[in-house]
């Protein structure tokens, strides 16, 4: 295991560029796909691949906003504290790894976010504390927790098809997030990589001679300027609880009644983003306080916002040539009633390199997936899974979204992918097998 182990930490080592240079070396694969295999023209493949690079902006913004509410939670004293108590119990390099995998599916599968941060976080405090800690592998071990984050409650794809006015309502209807998120196959599914994963790092965790220790330059922190003891009129409104409690107050007010009206389950993305954008407000204490955590978080989200129109014009590419409905056509070709959603999982997987975006993949495999599920008389909440499983699956390969915590880390995507290719096999076994179990 930890030959197979130190063969993927020496290719990624050496062969995965930087995330930009990633997405663009994808944008130019894409482009010559689809000019070979589809029957679009050069200029019509270009005008695809220039009318998608804005299309995503609405959803690009949501993404930024999970990631900014998310580091925002996460960076409040009440849960810094919770990391300090919980860093100081492992007592090992492996011990590590486990318990910032744990930490970070749980994490992850309540705001994935919210999970890139928390594992981030953690990583730096259990690099503080854990002697003889392999820096590269515990924040490999909190993106690899990260892979539970479709089947949670932000999952893009279920709470899309939860939302009302969704892209295949009128042929799938509503498909609440009790048959999806809340299902007991995806409760077991992710609930057995949520335990089994940190297991796994036990085994192929770096010993002895092999753990590359942190350089300390890495987990320097900067500090949080001190409230002044004479306060102008506009400093006394910037560090007032009262302004906090009040926003704070109507921010509860309006969750209470959405979820008194739609039930305590019926989440969106949005109202997951409301959620924990005035959890953290509150948790926060002072206006000034949460300002100046979400301009620190926003540094998170800078990769995302620079990378998410390439992605777009992937995605227009995808759509536009038809070329992703091409890729999705051959997969449901060899599909039966059983086989559909393990397949749609495998599509979904390799289509997740040229458009890491959950959103994204709804576009593209949604029209294609959908009424194919209904004519062999498969499961359309199944299926929905089956499209979010593959998407976070090759996550684990694919940096885009790991640049929220490489940020934090101050790591590079090669210095964890190693490792995260061991944890994409693993999980990938678990979800195949339980996708192709009848729900």
């Amino acid at each position: 295991m930890k030959a197979l182990v130190r063969f993927f930490v020496n290719l990624m080592q050496k062969y995965m560029p930087d995330a930009f240079l990633f997405a663009v070396t994808l944008t130019l694969v894409a482009f010559l796909a689809a000019w070979g295999l589809t029957d679009k023209s050069f200029i019509q493949v270009i005008t695809a691949w220039g009318d998608g690079l804005w299309n995503i902006l609405a959803f690009a913004m949501q993404m930024i906003l999970i990631v900014v509410t998310g580091h925002t939670m996460a960076t409040t004293k009440p849960v810094k504290r919770l990391l300090s108590t919980l860093a100081a119990l492992p007592k090992n390099n492996a011990g590590a790894g486990m318990l910032c995998a744990f930490v970070a599916g749980i994490a992850s599968f309540i705001n994935w976010g919210f999970g890139l941060i928390v594992a981030a976080l953690l990583a730096r405090e259990l690099a503080r504390k854990v002697k003889r800690v392999d820096y590269a592998f515990v924040v490999a071990a909190g993106y690899g927790g990260f892979i539970v984050w479709h089947g949670g409650l932000s999952g893009s794809i279920p709470l899309a098809v939860a939302t009302k006015g969704h892209l295949m309502e009128k042929l799938v209807g509503i498909v609440p997030t009790t048959s999806t998120i809340f299902s007991l196959p995806n409760l077991l599914i992710t609930g057995l990589m949520v335990l089994s994963i940190p297991l796994l790092l036990k085994l192929i965790a770096p010993s002895g001679g092999e753990i590359r220790e942190v350089d300390p330059s890495l987990l320097i922190d900067a500090k949080d300027p001190e409230e002044p003891k004479q306060k102008t009129p506009a400093q006394r409104l910037e560090y007032s609880r009262i302004i906090t409690l009040l926003l704070g107050s109507m921010g509860v007010i309006y969750l209470a009644r959405y979820f008194y009206i739609n039930g305590a389950l019926n989440l969106s993305l949005n109202i997951v983003i409301f959620v924990f954008m005035w959890l953290g407000l509150i948790m926060h204490g002072t206006p000034i306080a949460y300002v100046r955590a979400v301009s620190e978080a926003i540094k998170g989200a800078a990769g995302i916002s620079v990378q998410f129109p390439l992605y777009g014009g992937i995605q227009g590419i995808m759509v536009g040539t038809g070329l992703g409905a091409m890729i999705t056509n051959w997969f449901v070709s060899i599909s039966s009633d059983l086989s559909f959603p393990f397949f749609t999982f495998i599509a979904s997987g390799f289509l997740n390199f040229f458009v890491p975006s959950g959103g994204g993949h709804y576009v593209v495999m949604g029209p294609v997936n959908f009424p194919a599920a209904l004519e062999l008389g498969a499961s359309v909440p199944k299926v929905a899974m089956a499209i979010s499983y593959g998407d976070q699956w090759t996550n684990m390969v694919q940096p885009f979204w790991a640049l929220p915590l490489l940020g934090i880390a101050k790591l590079g995507a090669k210095d964890i992918m190693g490792y995260t290719t061991v944890v994409m096999l693993w999980a990938g076994v678990i979800m195949g097998i339980g996708l192709l179990i009848p729900w």
